[in-house]
C-alpha cells in the first residue's frame, strides 16, 4: 500500500511529498526544499530535516529525489538529501537541457555544462522509473517551463506548477521558453485524459482567501472548477487568458537565486579563494 506524507514549506508556499510503500519501506521524495533567506542571502536545512527525520522515523529506504521541474521560487534540497543519504539519486525531466542552455546565457555562466550530467537520472515523456515496489511514470508537461514533468504513480499524480488546486488555478507561462499553449496541451490533453478518479497533489498551495492549506484534488474535479482551465475551455480561450494575466505579475521573490542553482542540481557554488561562495545577480537598468 502507498501512502503520502506532505510538507509544507510557508516562506515559499512550496509542497513536498514523500511517497512510501508501507510493506516494503520504499520511498521516493519529490520537490524538496532547501531554506533560503534572500535579504542576507543565507540557508539551512529545516526543511530537509524535517523530511529526512520522517524517513528515518519510518525506516524507509529512499531511492531518488525527484525534481517536477528547475523551480524558480525556492531551491532544491535534493544536493542536501544526497549529501546525506550518498545512495539517494537525483531525478529530472530530460528537457533540462534547455533551461540549462537559456539560463547560462543569462547569467552568463561560462563554466555550467548544458548536458544534464549533473543529474543522475533524466526522464522522457512516457518512460517508467521503479523505486523498488513504486512505479512512477514521467508525464512531460511543459508550458509553465520546458522541463516540467508531472509524475504518476499508481492513481495519483504530482503535477509540480502545470496544475494547481482548483480555486488557484495553473502555472504562470511567461519565464523564458515558456508557453501557454504548450501548457493548455499538457493539462488538457495530457493530464485531462488520466481517470477523473485520479488522484492529483499540487505543487504549491497560495491558500487563496486565506483558505486552509489544501494539496490533494482530482482529475475530475479539475476538469469541472478549475478557474483557469476546465475540460471546456478552448486552446485559445486559455492562451488569451494566460497571457493577459501572466503580463501582472511580479517575478518569484527568489527567482535569481533558485534558478542559477537549481539548474546545476541544487550543487552550490564552488568556494573562492577567500572560502565563500558567490551567487550571480543582473544589474540592469528597468
Amino acid at each position: 500500500m502507498k501512502k503520502v506524507q506532505t510538507f509544507f514549506d510557508k516562506d515559499t508556499w512550496t509542497l513536498t511529498y514523500v511517497v512510501y510503500d508501507l510493506e516494503t519501506k520504499d520511498a521516493i521524495v519529490i520537490d524538496p526544499v532547501l531554506n533560503y533567506e534572500p535579504n542576507g542571502s543565507t540557508y539551512w536545512y529545516d526543511a530537509v530535516e524535517e523530511v529526512l527525520s520522517f524517513i528515518s522515523k519510518e525506516g524507509l529506504h529512499l531511492h531518488y529525489s525527484i525534481d517536477t521541474h528547475a523551480h524558480a521560487d525556492h531551491i532544491t534540497g535534493t544536493e542536501e538529501i544526497k549529501n546525506r543519504l550518498p545512495h539517494v539519486q537525483s531525478v529530472i525531466g530530460k528537457s533540462i537541457t534547455i533551461v540549462q542552455d537559456v539560463f547560462k546565457g543569462v547569467f552568463h555562466l561560462a563554466d555550467l555544462k548544458t548536458d544534464a550530467s549533473q543529474f543522475d537520472v533524466l526522464l522522457e515523456d512516457g518512460q517508467t522509473l521503479q523505486a523498488g515496489s513504486i512505479t512512477m511514470k514521467a508525464i512531460h508537461t511543459p508550458g509553465h517551463t520546458p522541463t516540467c514533468t508531472s509524475y504518476l504513480i499508481d492513481d495519483m499524480v504530482f503535477t509540480g506548477d502545470a496544475l494547481f488546486m482548483p480555486d488557484f488555478g495553473t502555472g504562470r507561462c511567461d519565464f523564458p521558453k515558456g508557453s501557454a499553449s504548450d501548457l493548455y496541451t499538457s493539462v488538457h490533453e495530457k493530464l485531462y485524459q488520466l481517470p477523473d478518479t485520479t488522484r492529483v497533489f499540487v505543487g504549491h498551495d497560495y491558500q487563496p482567501g486565506g483558505r486552509k492549506l489544501q494539496w490533494e484534488t482530482t482529475i475530475g474535479d479539475s476538469k469541472k472548477n478549475n478557474i483557469h482551465l476546465k475540460a471546456s475551455t478552448s486552446k485559445e480561450e486559455f492562451i488569451t487568458f494566460r497571457q493577459e494575466r501572466d503580463k501582472t505579475l511580479s517575478a518569484p521573490r527568489l527567482l535569481l537565486p533558485s534558478i542559477q542553482v537549481n539548474i546545476n542540481a541544487g550543487k552550490h557554488p564552488s568556494k573562492e579563494s577567500n572560502g565563500m561562495m558567490y551567487l550571480k545577480m543582473p544589474f540592469r537598468k528597468k
